[in-house]
């Protein structure tokens, strides 16, 4: 018996490897490497085009990017933007309010407005303002249906900055206002009720919890609407104010042959002026993250030192194994 126990095999020779000695090879994703090629070769291909082709004039481009018409139409583009986004996103939070209110009058008024300026055209709206004075010569203030205190000449009034600043401004209310009721009815009903169980006044409520709680969805869809009206303010041409597109038209007029590296400074600038907005939209969100998330996203630089630590550390163990 002892001979036969003696002479069988092992036990340690049929027993697994421990895990630790056993090595996990990843999933192969061929289709993943065969696509992410693909796409560098057509990236590749289209910036070989772009640095290649003489058809884009890139020394004219050069000389005429930093050019003091062209950055005096930039100048008006960003004071236009500035105003209308200010004066679109106050006239916003009123008609959203006002959709918001109790009184059907300030509902329905609200509803009205945002329909028609949503429903007519930037365009047909700017020429409709920049031709207002053969409808009304002069304005006034005064008693409804009475007599007028103050008259004002529409023609001196109304200049090209204030037509293209009250038409981008009341076209981005419309906008602005959905944007905003929609933010404000995100907000959870137990937070309104809360507040009035507190006592605290309508309107300390909507300032001080409300809007703050509403900002954090108003942000990214205001921000798309704010590079829409980048893009817009191109349509100021129309009623003879010379922003950045109006400069690269009128030089393109002068010099019909860099039509084409005018138009790829105004598509630079455009995308520089929308590169910035989307760079503070980010810092915005991540602001009005703190309470709403366990922890913040990261910004772009803690993304890349995260990425470089961890390509280190898979060299080091590449290297080990």
């Amino acid at each position: 018996m002892s001979e036969s126990l003696g002479s069988a095999v092992p036990l340690s020779t049929t027993e697994p490897r421990p895990a630790a000695a056993q090595r996990v090879l990843p999933l192969r994703h061929p289709g993943r490497w065969i696509a992410s090629a693909i796409v560098l070769v057509v990236v590749a291909q289209i910036v070989h085009g772009l640095a290649t082709n003489p058809f884009f004039q890139w020394d004219r481009f050069q000389y005429w990017f930093l050019r003091p018409t062209i950055l005096d139409g930039l100048l008006i583009t960003l004071e236009v933007t500035l105003y209308s986004a200010v004066l679109g996103l106050f006239g916003g939070i009123l008609l959203a309010l006002a959709r918001l209110s109790r009184s059907p009058v300030l509902r329905a008024v609200s509803w009205v407005y945002i329909w028609l300026f949503r429903s007519v055209p930037l365009i047909v709206v700017l020429l409709f303002l920049y031709n207002f004075s053969a409808l009304y010569k002069t304005l006034s203030l005064g008693v409804p249906f009475g007599p007028a205190f103050l008259t004002f000449d529409e023609s001196r009034l109304a200049t090209d900055m204030v037509v293209a600043v009250v038409g981008l401004s009341l076209n981005e209310a419309a906008y602005a206002a959905e944007v905003v009721r929609g933010g404000i009815l995100s907000v959870d009903q137990g937070q309104h009720e809360a507040a009035s169980a507190l006592g605290l006044p309508k309107s300390y409520q909507f300032r001080k919890i409300v809007f703050p709680q509403a900002l954090r969805s108003i942000t990214p869809n205001y921000v798309n609407q704010l590079i829409g009206l980048i893009k817009g303010t191109s349509l100021v041409f129309y009623v003879s104010l010379l922003d950045l597109f109006g400069s690269v038209q009128s030089m393109g007029s002068t010099y019909p042959g860099d039509i084409v590296p005018l138009l790829l400074v105004a598509t630079a600038w455009y995308l520089i002026l929308t590169s910035v907005v989307s760079v503070v939209q980010f810092y915005v969100e991540r602001y009005y993250s703190r309470g709403a998330l366990r922890s913040l996203p990261p910004t772009p630089l803690q993304k890349v030192r995260t990425g470089l630590r961890d390509l280190r550390a898979r060299v080091r163990k590449e290297a080990a194994i």
